[in-house]
């Protein structure tokens, strides 16, 4: 049964690849396949840059220097007050 509802879906096709104008560039199988490859290189390159960003710690140790620092600019700003 299968075979006869493929059989049909192609004598439907033939007289609208007989429309077609043979003098009409197309992309073809080439185009296709070019498209297909960027399609998955865009793919691998989103996969690749979510692995990335999920590795990456969005947060923030302290600073050993930092605190020193902090407290010797608050003083400042208190005696200048």
């Amino acid at each position: 049964m299968p075979d006869m509802s493929a059989h049909l879906a192609l004598t439907q096709l033939v007289p609208l690849a007989e429309e077609l104008d043979k003098n009409k560039v197309t992309p073809g199988v080439l185009g296709f396949v070019v498209f297909a490859v960027l399609a998955l290189a865009v793919w691998a390159l989103m996969k690749s840059m979510n692995r990335h960003m999920n590795s990456i710690s969005f947060e923030e140790a302290p600073d050993p220097a930092e605190p020193g620092k902090a407290g010797k600019a608050g003083e400042k700003t208190k005696a200048a007050s």
